[in-house]
């Protein structure tokens, strides 16, 4: 998992700054910056959310962080060999059978990492479980409309495949969410928040730069973009490094690993 945690940060650095590595893999043609920055801030948030569960020894909680991967990538295979087949292309092909490998190892860690004993027992903070099922909600709305190809619902310009990936991504985070919702504790929240803080950092300046220069009929969606990342990234700095009863260096005093 630190191997899969370094790749997942590699990627978010060179997606952000658009390396040629990494634009030559993506699979997808007519892919703007903005797109490239929103890949970067999944893989980072993916790799702050591993680094958590490694770095707390909280393996129980990369249950959620296996099905992600499975709901993210499993779709996308399908759409990826779709994309092959009607156009040739060995770039959707060999990045879809990435996705299915991808798909089966995020399936391997839920079924092996829920049956694992939880280190800290303590819960899950009321305001974190509100904010995690308004989450899912918005997550599942905006998620959703994607992958039915609705337009316009990011404030940046994608194609009708780049969408119902993006859409995806959507809903496999969603996902990741409710399974902390079913299974409350703090050693599957903290994690998520984690996700949350690196998908906020990397996103905030790109679209606070973007704002002045947005086209009036997306300047309302990024708006309320920017508003959830100011404030999911407060909740999460709050909750991660303040609060007494739930900042991170607390887990170091936490009792061995408990059914």
């Amino acid at each position: 998992m630190l191997a899969v945690c370094a790749v997942q940060a590699f990627f978010a650095a060179a997606f952000f700054v658009q390396a040629p590595l990494a634009v030559r893999l993506w699979p997808l043609s007519y892919t703007n910056q903005m797109a490239f920055i929103f890949i970067a801030s999944i893989f980072a948030a993916a790799a702050a959310s591993t680094l958590w569960c490694i770095a707390a020894k909280e393996y129980a909680a990369l249950a959620g962080i296996g099905l992600d991967y499975l709901i993210i990538l499993a779709p996308m295979s399908v759409l990826l060999f779709q994309m092959a087949a009607r156009t040739r292309s060995a770039a959707a092909a060999n990045f879809g059978i990435v996705c299915v490998l991808g798909a089966l190892f995020g399936l391997g860690l839920f079924l092996w990492s829920r049956r694992l004993p939880v280190r800290d027992s303590r819960p899950t903070p009321k305001l974190v479980r509100g904010a995690f099922l308004f989450f899912v909600i918005a997550l599942l709305i905006v998620g959703g409309q994607m992958v039915l190809k609705a337009p316009n619902v990011l404030p940046w310009n994608v194609t009708t495949e780049g969408g119902i990936i993006y859409g995806w991504m959507f809903l496999g985070a969603a996902a990741y969410f409710v399974y902390g919702l079913l299974r409350p504790g703090w050693y599957n929240a903290a994690g998520q928040l984690a996700g949350f803080l690196a998908y906020d950092v990397v996103l905030i300046v790109p679209f606070l730069q973007r704002l002045p220069t947005i086209a009036p009929d997306r300047r309302w969606s990024l708006t309320i973009y920017i508003v959830v990342i100011v404030l999911s990234g407060l909740l999460a700095i709050y909750y991660l490094f303040f609060n007494p009863s739930t900042r991170l260096w607390r887990a170091a005093r936490l009792s061995p690993a408990v059914t």
